[in-house]
C-alpha cells in the first residue's frame, strides 16, 4: 500500500521534546481537576465577583475553608489561570478567563467538562482489571455522572436547543409541538431536554426512558417542582425495544447523546423506527467524528473523547455484553446502522456553535 493512500501515522519526535510534552501533560491533567474542584466549589463565581482579594476574603466569599482555598489559588497562579500580586498577596480571576470558567458564562464554561476527568478517575481500578479481563464497568459505578452529564447537557443540547436545534425539524412537526403530539426521549439522563420541551409545548405529551434510578428519580421530582404535568419518565433498559416499544406511538423521537452507549444500540435504532408513527421524525444528536481514527487526529478534544470512551461510553456497554461502540463510533458507522433500522435517508447537521456533535434528522416514510 502507498502512503499517499494510506498514510503512516508515526512521526518521532526528540527525546527531549517527548519529555516536555509529557510534562505538559502531568500539568494540564493536574489543572483540569483543580479546574473542576473550582467549578464545583463555585470559587470560580466567587472569585469573579471579586477586585483583586486575598485568600481570606475569597474563602469568605465562597464559604469555603481559607487553607484549602489558599493552596488550591497556589495551582491557579501556576497555572496561569489566575493572576497574583505577590506584594498585596492578592489574587485575581480576569475577565476574560470567567468567561470561560463561571456558571455565569454558560454555555461557555469549559470548567463543567472538567469534571470528567475526576469522575472517570474513580473507576480507573476497575478499567485496569477489564483491561486484563475484559468486562465492563456498569453505570452503577459513576456516581456523578448523570449529574455532570446534566450540566453538560445543559450548555451543548438546551441552550441551543430553540435557536438552532429545533429549526433542524421541518415547519409541520413544529406547529404540531404546539397543537400537541406525542414526544420520546431515549436515554433521557435527568430530562433537562424533555423538561424543557414540555415547558415550551404544554399541548404535547412528553416521554423521556432512561436506565438509572437515580436520574429517573431526579428528573421525576424536578417536573413535580416545575408543575409540569405533560411529562413523565420511566426506568427502562433498551436492550429489548425492537420488539418492546409500541408500534406507530409518536411523532417524535430524540436521542441526545445517549445512542452509542447502548447495550444494543442497532436494537434500540430499530425500537425506535417501530415506535415512529409513519411520517414521524427522530432527531439523534451524538458525537462529531470519523469512524476512522486517522480522520479524528485534527479533533480539537479527540484525546478527551476516547479517553471518556475507555473509560464510560464503551465500558458501560461491554458491562452488560454489549456492543461496545464507544464515544467516536464516527459518522459513518452511524449513518449505515440508521439505515438498517430503516432510515433511507439520513439528513446531518452541523451547528456553527457546537463543534462537538452532529445532528441527524431521519423522518420514517
Amino acid at each position: 500500500m502507498c502512503n499517499a493512500c494510506c498514510p503512516v501515522i508515526d512521526q518521532p519526535q526528540p527525546a527531549d521534546v517527548f519529555a516536555e510534552q509529557l510534562l505538559s501533560m502531568l500539568n494540564q491533567g493536574a489543572l483540569s481537576l483543580m479546574v473542576s474542584i473550582g467549578h464545583r466549589t463555585g470559587l470560580f463565581d466567587a472569585m469573579a465577583e471579586l477586585p483583586p482579594a486575598d485568600v481570606d476574603t475569597i474563602a469568605t466569599q465562597a464559604g469555603l475553608t481559607p487553607r484549602y482555598v489558599k493552596e488550591w489559588l497556589a495551582a491557579m497562579v501556576a497555572g496561569g489561570i489566575v493572576h497574583y500580586r505577590p506584594g498585596e498577596r492578592r489574587y485575581h480571576l480576569p475577565p476574560a478567563h470567567a468567561a470561560l470558567l463561571t456558571r455565569a458564562a454558560s454555555p461557555d464554561n469549559i470548567a463543567v467538562f472538567a469534571q470528567y476527568i475526576g469522575v472517570l478517575g474513580q473507576v480507573e481500578d476497575r478499567i485496569v482489571d477489564c483491561f486484563r479481563t475484559g468486562g465492563g464497568v456498569g453505570y452503577e459505578h459513576y456516581p456523578r455522572f448523570h449529574e455532570v452529564m446534566a450540566e453538560d447537557s445543559g450548555q451543548t443540547v438546551i441552550a441551543g436547543l430553540d435557536e438552532h436545534i429545533l429549526p433542524l425539524l421541518d415547519a409541520d412537526l413544529l406547529a404540531g409541538l404546539g397543537r400537541g403530539i406525542r414526544v420520546l426521549d431515549i436515554g433521557c439522563g435527568r430530562g433537562r431536554a424533555l423538561l424543557h420541551l414540555a415547558g415550551r409545548y404544554p399541548a404535547s405529551r412528553f416521554v423521556g426512558y432512561e436506565l438509572s434510578p437515580e436520574a429517573v428519580a431526579e428528573a421525576r421530582a424536578e417536573a413535580a417542582r416545575s408543575g409540569l404535568g405533560n411529562v413523565r419518565f420511566e426506568q427502562r433498559d433498551l436492550t429489548d425495544f425492537h420488539t418492546g416499544a409500541q408500534a406507530d406511538a409518536f411523532d417524535l423521537v430524540t436521542a441526545f447523546d445517549a445512542v452509542h452507549d447502548q447495550t444494543a444500540p442497532q436494537q434500540v435504532l430499530a425500537g425506535v423506527h417501530r415506535t415512529l408513527k409513519a411520517g414521524g421524525t427522530f432527531l439523534m444528536q451524538d458525537i462529531r467524528a470519523s469512524s476512522r481514527l486517522e480522520n479524528n487526529l485534527d479533533h480539537p478534544i479527540a484525546p478527551l473523547l476516547y479517553t471518556i470512551s475507555t473509560m464510560h461510553c464503551m465500558t458501560v456497554s461491554l458491562a452488560h455484553g454489549g456492543a461496545g461502540l464507544g464515544t467516536m463510533w464516527g459518522e459513518e458507522l452511524a449513518v449505515e446502522m440508521l439505515r438498517a433500522a430503516g432510515f433511507d435517508q439520513v439528513a446531518i447537521h452541523r451547528l456553527a456553535h457546537d463543534f462537538q456533535n452532529n445532528f441527524y434528522v431521519m423522518r420514517k416514510r
